[in-house]
């Protein structure tokens, strides 16, 4: 998955290890192409947007207005045809604008009154498991239970992308609202479901598997001999916190169960780790071993289906 900084997001998918390392360099060398100054330009407003709060913002957009520069010479020659009184319409309404914001809510006072809701997504797994009184949160079981009931057979599941604005529409009510009835008509594209539910864990601060995992599980999956590689996972998974590891075993059988479907759905446990390798685990800085990464995700996730019992179970091998 691809997300530009204007915000448009494209999904390249593929069953073939080859082909997915083609489309990284394709990317990759594009992005080397462009123009350093627009590059560096785009990160900092990006960082700019992110980090500064609103009033902030303005403060800051307001200095650089200040400070033109030789090729915005031409708007600041319009700018100066502007009357008195338009300018002081314009320094008025910013700084009501600035007023409105600074006096604004806080987070906690919103949520004291009951006007925004503890948020599901986006928020740290053993939070909202807290919150919930859970060791796997609600939303994942609902997920779940709905693709069981209604998914197992259909071809492409979890491969396949739903609409994405019924998918944010549903990331909206999970947020706001309590009860969820996810076989209600609006949800009936069960694409829908599991791409919420692939979102979902996507947007975990920290993913399923915790960054500090990270590098032991790579180290785990090269291993050569598969016995001592079997184990080396199974001990790394027992190490993680409990909600992590409840999460991890309830999605993890779910998947098997799609992989049991395998000559309906088309969906292999290899298709499966391609579909979930880099949404459950991911370093927590990349580097330039992004592609070398991308296979080991892969594998790691194809492997714990494929020795499920063995890595989730209790029994000693």
């Amino acid at each position: 998955q691809i997300t530009t900084v204007s915000g448009n997001e494209f999904l390249l998918q593929s069953d073939i290890d080859f082909l997915i390392l083609d489309w990284f360099h394709a990317i990759k060398n594009a992005i080397d192409r462009l123009p350093k100054e627009q590059s560096c330009t785009s990160r900092n407003l990006e960082f700019k947007l992110r980090r500064s709060s609103s009033i902030e913002l303005l403060n800051s957009l307001d200095t650089e207005s200040k400070e033109p520069k030789a090729e915005h010479r031409k708007s600041l020659i319009f700018r100066l045809n502007y009357s008195a009184s338009d300018t002081n319409d314009r320094n008025r309404v910013k700084s009501r604008l600035k007023k409105f914001i600074s006096r604004r809510p806080s987070l906690k006072t919103l949520q004291e009154k009951g006007l925004i809701k503890d948020q599901i997504f986006g928020s740290h797994l053993h939070l909202v498991c807290e919150h919930e009184n859970s060791t796997v949160p609600k939303f994942v079981r609902l997920c779940i239970e709905a693709v069981e009931r209604r998914g197992l057979d259909v071809d492409g599941i979890y491969r396949v992308s739903g609409n994405l604005a019924t998918i944010q529409k549903l990331r909206f009510v999970v947020n706001q609202e309590e009860k969820l009835n996810l076989d209600d008509s609006q949800w009936e594209d069960i694409h829908v479901v599991t791409g919420a539910l692939k979102m979902f864990f996507r947007e975990l601060p920290e993913p399923l598997f915790p960054y500090c995992f990270f590098e032991q599980f790579v180290e785990a999956i090269k291993i050569q001999n598969n016995a001592i590689r079997i184990r080396s996972i199974k001990s790394l998974v027992k190490k993680l916190p409990k909600p992590n590891y409840e999460t991890m075993k309830i999605l993890f059988e779910h998947l098997k169960k799609i992989a049991a479907k395998e000559s309906v759905n088309l969906m292999s446990t290899q298709s499966l780790g391609i579909v979930f390798g880099p949404t459950l685990l991911r370093p927590e800085k990349e580097t330039g071993n992004m592609a070398v990464h991308m296979l080991y995700q892969n594998q790691i996730v194809e492997l714990m289906l494929s020795e499920y019992s063995k890595i989730f179970g209790s029994e000693e091998d």
